[in-house]
């Protein structure tokens, strides 16, 4: 039934163990890689229930080296990857996951969920939350990000972008996370391109991250699954080898 009421929301949407053990097979049937020869990092948002929800096969690989801040969003910067990429076998490959979050309850609210310990629901993800209802308030100034609250400012700024959009759409907090979905991918890419790997592939899997009430567990609906061998710089979508 969990899943059942996830995919009303995201049709591909897959238990978080099941897309890891997907992941991991496809890597290995279609590059010939185990899992110790991944140096895995992630970028998603440092809410507790992401590390209470995180799949235990992804410790199989190496890491993970943590990007992310507040929504997914890699704050970790240019230095961050850096510093990431010079720890990866040389046999071996780069695997960077990265997904903002969103909450589904089992009555498929969506926005929020029922965490441990808690008599009611809570946002999910609550920083793109708060940031959509100063949007949606026309309380965010443009060009106003703070030292005091930079990640969150930058959300914000994010979403002042599509302001039209995530106003126009039906449900918006789901496009919401979309925006950061789309924002979080074109830094990654931009991150990428300025970052020397010393290894034969890097594999970028973006995707968006489904938490669900504390008895239901966590989701995952995979949006890209590129592997770039930068021997030939041929770049390869292996989301149709991942979805059979």
């Amino acid at each position: 039934m969990s899943l059942t009421t996830v995919r009303k929301w995201y049709p591909k949407a897959l238990t978080s163990i099941d897309t890891v053990n997907r992941l991991l097979d496809t890597i290995e049937r279609e590059l010939g890689l185990k899992p110790h020869q991944l140096m895995h990092a992630d970028s998603m948002c440092c809410d507790d229930v992401n590390a209470i929800q995180y799949p235990p096969r992804a410790y199989e690989m190496l890491g993970p080296f943590h990007l992310g801040g507040l929504d997914g969003f890699p704050f970790a910067g240019i230095t961050g990857m850096n510093a990431f990429a010079h720890h990866v076998p040389e046999d071996g490959a780069v695997l960077v996951f990265y997904a903002p979050h969103i909450g589904i309850t089992k009555d498929g609210n969506i926005g929020e969920i029922h965490r441990i310990g808690q008599s009611s629901n809570s946002a999910c993800c609550g920083a793109a939350k708060g940031a959509l209802g100063k949007l949606l308030n026309n309380e965010i100034i443009e060009g106003n990000v703070t030292d005091l609250d930079y990640q969150q400012n930058t959300i914000e700024q994010i979403f002042l972008k599509q302001a039209n959009r995530i106003k126009a759409a039906s449900n918006k907090i789901f496009e919401a996370t979309e925006v950061m979905y789309e924002a979080i991918d074109m830094r990654m890419e931009e991150l990428v391109k300025k970052t020397h790997y010393p290894c034969k592939y890097v594999l970028l899997v973006g995707a968006v991250f489904i938490n669900g009430d504390k008895d239901m567990g966590s989701f995952c609906e995979y949006k890209k699954f590129d592997c770039l061998n930068l021997e030939t710089g041929v770049r390869e979508s292996l989301l149709k080898a991942y979805y059979q």
